[in-house]
């Protein structure tokens, strides 16, 4: 066999960076740049594509796992596989519980045992024990949680216990409804195949002469976490039951609804998941909202303001004033506001206002079109706004710049990659134009376009988004006559671009249209004065109205 590794390629400086999907499947013929999985970083999230093709014999990495790079994520048999027959089509399994940090397990066909039935009045009463089925050799598998108690009524799917083993949990329902007669398991419990869980007593329709139990073949979808298939995985649980089982999501006020990994983290952090809030679908518990609890607790605990001298805002429960939703932040939306209320802490923000007149850019523009769109090129005024920039930077180099550690000294940058503030369903991302100084319109254009998609696509690399010397956030056609970009940290100045608009200019004698772009320089000023801001806009917005200037 001629297996080979997979690894995490080169994700530069990235920090904190997360499985978040697995996209294939152990066993299945992988051909050179399929997707294997895919990672995220608090700045982007990028797949990672197969670099041999063949049948995949390893998935290496579990949804959850932060991964560096050289890491192994997979292995490939790259020796030829034959098409296996078709096989006869299978029923499709039953869902269980949406999952938000697992992938889909594959469905396990178990046979349920025939309740022990009794008559009394007339009517009959079954017996329904629920016990841990056939785990093959999972190791360390526990109770994790008890939901029910005895003597407790409870109806059909609701929760009765949650076990876990190294590589997965899952919450095993009640398959009837009835009066918990026993629990017979306590949480910390080590189980195994044929452990007895809970026994339950549920009355039936009147006795008949017909009456006999039916063993009943039922498929349930077990939740996981993705990894090797090889791998042991907890089946479901058998049960006696006519109807599908299909899990429900509990809020935490009741039962609790989470994957491994997160009550892991919770144990990990001392947290009670019964106070956590859940914001994933049916309530599902995620990380974020461990961490959010976290940081509220931690900011409640704190009587008197920061030693920053800001006062942490009140937690409000706005149910009480009408119906509200909750949404969980992206992990890119989250990270970006992180990263957004760190810069305007720490830096003080000046912004400085204009408009250019780019009437005779835009005329240019227009000849431009056809030849471009010749070349398979989108002509957009982002292209000339780069170019412009780019040029005035260099006759003001301290804006394409970075304050040390000390803010004793300007680091000067010798290079010119300009960043490009894109707008996703995901967040803010920035990716990287870089060495913008040496290509022509024509060709930023092209990579303009390009970045964008990828960014729409969540393809981008690492290396897409790290390196900016100066950013540029365009809101384009939007709206808007000007705002307040915040600073790119560690850079010193962003440039904001607002959309486009005709307004009546005084030539000296007569009033005539010109078309005017708002431009806002938002700057850091400990290292950029006023002064030098105002020129340095000045130059843009001339620059901007007579490109030939860039040639100077």
């Amino acid at each position: 066999m001629a297996l080979q590794e997979i690894r995490i390629p080169d994700i530069g400086d990235a920090e904190d960076v997360e499985v978040i999907e697995i996209l294939a499947k152990v066993g299945a013929d992988v051909a050179i740049d399929d997707p294997l999985i895919v990672i995220e970083s608090d700045k982007a999230s990028m797949e990672v594509p197969a670099t041999a093709a063949g049948k995949l014999q390893k998935i290496a990495v579990a949804i959850g796992d932060k991964v560096r790079e050289g890491q192994v994520i997979a292995v490939v048999d790259g020796v030829a596989v034959q098409t296996q027959e078709a096989r006869p089509a299978k029923p499709e399994p039953i869902a269980a519980h949406p999952s938000s940090d697992r992938a889909e397990a594959p469905a396990t066909t178990v046979e349920a045992p025939a309740p022990v039935v009794a008559t009394q009045g007339g009517a009959q009463k079954q017996i329904v024990e629920v016990r841990i089925p056939d785990i093959g050799d999972a190791k360390d598998v526990v109770v994790v949680e008890i939901a029910v108690k005895p003597g407790q009524t409870v109806g059909i799917d609701d929760l009765l216990v949650v076990v876990e083993s190294d590589k997965a949990s899952m919450e095993i329902p009640a398959p009837v409804a009835g009066r918990v007669v026993s629990v017979d398991v306590v949480n910390g419990a080590s189980v195994e195949e044929g452990t007895l869980l809970a026994v339950i007593e549920a009355a039936a329709a009147p006795a008949s002469k017909a009456t006999q139990p039916v063993q009943k073949e039922v498929e349930v979808a077990v939740p996981t976490a993705s990894r090797d298939e090889s791998a042991p995985m907890l089946p479901a649980a058998p049960i006696a039951a006519a109807s599908p089982v299909v899990a429900k999501a509990v809020p935490p006020s009741g039962n609790v609804y989470a994957g491994p990994a997160v009550r892991r983290l919770a144990r990990e952090l001392g947290v009670d998941l019964a106070k956590v809030g859940g914001t994933g679908p049916g309530h599902r518990i995620l990380k974020s909202d461990v961490d959010g609890y976290v940081r509220t607790a931690l900011s409640a605990a704190k009587a008197a303001p920061s030693s920053s001298g800001i006062p942490s805002i009140p937690t409000i429960d706005f149910s009480r004033f009408g119906e509200i939703e909750t949404v969980a932040l992206t992990r890119i939306r989250a990270r970006g506001a992180e990263n957004l209320h760190r810069s305007w802490l720490n830096i003080p923000h000046v912004t400085q206002h204009d408009e250019a007149d780019v009437s005779d850019l835009e005329a240019f523009r227009e000849d431009l079109k056809s030849e471009a769109q010749s070349k398979g090129i989108k002509l957009t005024p982002l292209a000339f706004i780069v170019k412009a920039t780019v040029a005035t930077l260099k006759q003001f180099p301290a804006f394409n710049a970075s304050l040390d550690a000390s803010v004793r000294n300007l680091i000067l940058k010798r290079y010119y990659h300009i960043g490009l503030a894109v707008d996703t369903p995901d967040g803010l991302v920035v990716p990287v134009l870089r060495d913008a100084d040496r290509k022509g319109v024509f060709e930023l254009a092209k990579e303009i376009e390009a970045l964008s998609q990828k960014a729409q696509q969540n393809k981008l690399a690492v290396g897409d988004l790290t390196g900016a010397s100066f950013t540029i956030s365009s809101l384009g056609a939007i709206g808007g006559t000007g705002f307040t970009p915040i600073i790119n940290a560690p850079e010193v100045a962003i440039l904001g671009v607002s959309r486009l608009v005709v307004k009546p200019h005084w030539n000296g004698s007569a009033f005539e249209p010109r078309r005017m772009l708002p431009v806002s320089l938002s700057y850091d000023h400990r290292a950029i004065n006023g002064a030098e801001a105002g020129r340095f806009v000045t130059a843009l917005c001339q620059a901007l109205k007579d490109m030939r200037r860039v040639l100077l």
